[in-house]
């Protein structure tokens, strides 16, 4: 370590990963403690052709969990929503800062919203949870995969696609939301488990990291996504599985989780929502799934969790 007081945060190079870790960065700084940032090359940097689901769950982690094994790197920065659901046993989620909107948001072609997308267009996106829900909404739409950073995903609406479907979050964070035609009520499109939240990890040992995190740790943020990753890790689907998930939590501190899971072709969904005290986020996000799970969750999603699993 250069110097000993300085945390260095192991984040991927792409706009949005550099962008995301230099929140963190800031955040650190602002309470008085030097940061900075160390770039990890991940399979996913390399391989920006195949679908995520083909390459593997934990295509954006591993570089990142080796770096920090290795001692590279203090702490790495996660996209919430993309970590493999089973934990590292040498390695913690320490915090979750403050979550951002994690609504979907559609890109398009004269700003045209979802409904009035002209039959047949071209929309494009990758996650099976996306493609089940879209095909379920416009059957008529033509799915068409994406892969790329945020600036090549954009750019194909004045290619060769009418729209593209991509997480607010990091619309929010690059300074596009300008760009963004329409932000998808939770409603007609379900978001990822975690989605607009960032895990901050360090290794379980380095006792002095974890509490200075937990400066930076916003709980309501963490207790949501703790309980939308609990119906992850319940129905035993990987980050890539046709599964959605958003909560809220009222003011007197009720957490209501809604989930979901569904037939990739669109023809079959279920859907689940229950409340509980936040500080039992993990018993609830593994009620829903339990509920999920005796209702048929497996059978709907098929072979997309199977493949999630990989």
């Amino acid at each position: 370590m250069p110097d000993p007081a300085t945390i260095r945060i192991g984040t991927r190079g792409s706009e949005l990963a550099t962008t995301q870790a230099g929140h963190v960065r800031d955040a650190l700084i602002e309470l008085g403690q030097p940061a900075e940032l160390v770039i990890v090359k991940t399979a996913g940097d390399h391989n920006r052709h195949d679908p995520v689901e083909k390459i593997g769950i934990g295509v954006f982690t591993q570089a990142l969990r080796h770096a920090l094994r290795e001692g590279v790197c203090d702490i790495i920065v996660h996209s919430f929503k993309d970590l493999p659901t089973l934990p590292e046993d040498d390695m913690m989620v320490a915090a979750v800062p403050e979550r951002v909107d994690p609504r979907e948001a559609l890109i398009s072609r004269d700003a045209t919203p979802l409904m009035d997308l002209p039959e047949g267009a071209r929309v494009g996106t990758s996650a099976p949870r996306r493609v089940s829900q879209l095909r379920a909404l416009r059957s008529d739409l033509e799915l068409v995969p994406l892969r790329g950073n945020i600036e090549t995903r954009m750019g194909r609406v004045s290619e060769d696609l009418d729209a593209v479907i991509l997480a607010r979050a990091g619309l929010e964070r690059t300074g596009r939301l300008g760009e963004i035609a329409e932000s998808l009520d939770v409603d007609v499109l379900m978001p990822a488990p975690a989605q607009g939240a960032l895990a901050l990890e360090c290794r379980t040992a380095d006792r002095e990291i974890v509490d200075i995190l937990r400066k930076i740790d916003h709980p309501v943020s963490h207790a949501r996504a703790v309980a939308e990753r609990a119906v992850l890790n319940e129905l035993e689907a990987g980050c890539t599985a046709p599964v959605a998930a958003y909560s809220t939590v009222s003011d007197s501190g009720e957490l209501t989780l809604q989930a979901g899971v569904f037939a990739l072709d669109g023809s079959r969904q279920l859907l689940e929502t229950a409340t509980a005290n936040v500080d039992k986020a993990d018993e609830l996000g593994r009620k829903v799934a339990a509920a999920l799970l005796e209702r048929g969750a497996h059978e709907v999603m098929g072979d997309t969790l199977r493949e999630s699993q990989k």
